[in-house]
């Protein structure tokens, strides 16, 4: 409106929050009942105030001629009006103003958007609508974020529900729970809640002193496995100079700060071999793969006690699978059961160019569909990394936001009856930014959500049925993917940096960590570590999906929900534990999984 404009102008200089707010307290009780009353327009208050105040040889705006227009005024025109309207309308207008002042000055953001001062007429969607009755409605992006175009490129994407990749005997298999989904299915932590991580706890106080002995304690203990399995009698120092050839314990580190290499690799001893480093010359090694961190076993000579020329490489050795009772009995009843299906989902849930949540909305429906007994849901959930996240375009908490989107996954699979097990991420911007990540906290769940939802930290290892899962939801192969040198192995990348994490035990056997990952390693000793071989490992990535069978261990990287703008994939496992072969040999309790696209 003009005259807004013409009255900014004019008494710029008494506009402003403490006026504004001392003149609606004292004026609110007594005039805004008769404002109601005759619904006055701001516009009209506007051009009676500036006609007024002009015939008043610029009349002052104040408490004192404030009611003297009202009653010289108003009533004589036989109306009133709101003057929280009034002063709101004019704070709307110098912000706008103070805004476009301010851009003018400033390089505008790409694809940066100016936050709407006003209520639209119509904040839903038509999708929205649609889904009065669903889940959706909870999504709706109107909620989330300034603008609710849905993403044009997830909308239109291509090949939806197609399959991947393919695991096992997927021929004739029918994807689906079992009659009763979820029902008497068990799904706990391995080492029980009480050995498990289940709360938060206090991080940023750890010493290098208790770093160290971690890692002193890591070398110890895989070195004895190490030794006991290829029968040695006892480790050389590193340091001391041998005649002949010596095998020596220690972890593998690089010389500098800079990308590990054949080069720079270092090998750096526990105390009990002297606690020194020496310089390896892999030049006689025909295949090696190493990654910073590694606790590895070595033969060769060191004469000079300055370097080592290695000849040969011991790798770890994994830990034995689970077993899950002594009695044949409880094998014929885990084989005779019917199969389990198990779906894992990891985000981001939304796509890169906005926070609508239709990818989430159509895996919901896609749960609704297959009816799968367990479904495994990793982080993030409100992520950190998102584009209108990082510009602070996000019109309510993270907290509600995510609040909202477990009330929506959880309501919309309540006809289902599956059990949901939530995993956080570090990439979760509500959550504790540590590894090991507690759970989250849900507080108001009622007593039969409560009884089908499991809350896990990160990493964690599951029993489901009896099948242990190994589940992570950091991206170590894409870190250890940037770290790892190999030569001659001829085996494939994946399959190598999978059979490290289970060679070192770990679930996160790199060190140093990337920068990403704020690592307390005291609590990492004791919730980190793997404490078996699991059955099936789940480990989300950026990188590629796929689905691998390493040392008897199915790997699963199905990949994220949502690829930057456009739709990414999900996993569905079939599990069936079968009987015992008449050799003892172990058979993989995963008869069947594929990655498919959402």
């Amino acid at each position: 409106y003009p005259p807004m404009a013409v009255l900014k102008r004019k008494y710029s200089n008494i506009f402003s929050v403490n006026f504004f707010d001392g003149v609606f307290c004292l004026l609110h009780i007594s005039v805004v009942e008769q404002c109601i009353c005759n619904r006055v327009k701001v516009d009209e208050m506007v051009l009676e105030w500036v006609a007024y105040s002009t015939t008043k040889n610029g009349l002052k705006l104040t408490m004192q001629t404030l009611e003297q227009f009202e009653h010289e005024v108003t009533r004589t025109c036989g109306f009133y009006f709101s003057w929280l309207e009034v002063f709101t309308s004019v704070q709307i207008v110098l912000i706008e103003e103070e805004e476009n002042l301010l851009d003018s000055y400033s390089t505008p953001a790409k694809g940066s958007q100016k936050r709407a001062l006003t209520t639209p007429e119509h904040p839903h969607s038509k999708r929205s609508v649609a889904l009065l009755s669903s889940p959706g409605l909870l999504l709706s992006p109107a909620s989330f974020s300034p603008s609710v175009t849905p993403s044009q490129k997830y909308s239109q994407r291509s090949a939806k529900g197609e399959v991947m990749v393919s695991f096992g005997a997927v021929q004739g298999t029918r994807w689906a729970g079992r009659k009763t989904p979820g029902a008497g299915v068990q799904v706990e932590l391995l080492e029980g809640p009480e050995d498990s991580l289940c709360s938060s706890y206090k991080y940023m106080f750890q010493r290098l002193r208790d770093v160290r002995n971690v890692l002193t304690e890591k070398i110890e203990e895989l070195g004895e496995g190490l030794r006991s399995h290829f029968s040695i009698e006892e480790f050389s120092p590193v340091s001391l100079p041998a005649q002949d050839v010596i095998t020596v314990l220690g972890q593998v580190c690089c010389d500098s700060n800079g990308k590990l290499n054949a080069q720079s690799v270092l090998l750096e001893a526990g105390p009990e071999q002297g606690g020194q480093q020496v310089p390896v010359d892999l030049s006689e090694l025909k295949e090696y793969s190493l990654f910073p961190g590694q606790v590895v076993m070595m033969e060769g000579m060191n004469t000079t006690g300055r370097k080592l020329v290695a000849s040969k490489l011991y790798e770890g050795v994994p830990l034995p699978f689970y077993t899950p009772g002594i009695f044949v009995s409880l094998f014929k009843l885990y084989a005779a059961a019917e199969p389990m299906n198990v779906l894992v989902a990891c985000g981001p849930y939304t796509p890169s160019d906005g926070l609508t949540f239709d990818p989430l909305i159509d895996l919901i429906n896609v749960i609704v569909k297959d009816r799968p007994d367990v479904c495994l849901l990793l982080g993030p959930f409100v992520d950190s990394k998102h584009e209108q996240i990082e510009k602070a375009q996000v019109t309510e908490t993270f907290e509600a936001i995510f609040s909202r989107c477990i009330e929506s996954i959880v309501d919309g699979t309540n006809s289902v009856g599956c059990r949901l097990v939530f995993v956080p991420s570090q990439r979760d911007i509500h959550h504790h930014f540590i590894y090991p990540q507690p759970p989250f906290t849900l507080p108001n769940l009622s007593k039969e959500q409560a009884q089908r939802i499991t809350l896990v930290p990160d990493p964690c290892t599951l029993l489901i049925d009896g099948v242990t899962f190994g589940v992570t939801s950091t991206d170590i192969l894409f870190h250890m993917g940037a770290e790892e040198i190999s030569c001659g192995t001829g085996s494939e990348r994946f399959s190598r940096i999978l059979k490290h994490m289970l060679t070192q035990r770990s679930y996160y056997p790199l060190y140093p960590p990337v920068e990403d990952v704020n690592m307390d390693y005291e609590k990492f000793q004791s919730y980190g570590q793997m404490p078996l071989t699991p059955d099936i490992l789940i480990i989300p990535s950026e990188l590629r999906y796929f689905i691998k069978d390493v040392v008897g261990c199915v790997c699963v990287n199905p990949g994220r929900l949502t690829k930057g703008q456009v739709g990414g994939t999900y996993g569905r496992l079939l599990i069936q534990r079968p009987a015992p072969s008449e050799d003892g040999t172990r058979q993989i309790p995963c008869s069947a999984a594929q990655v498919v696209k959402i």
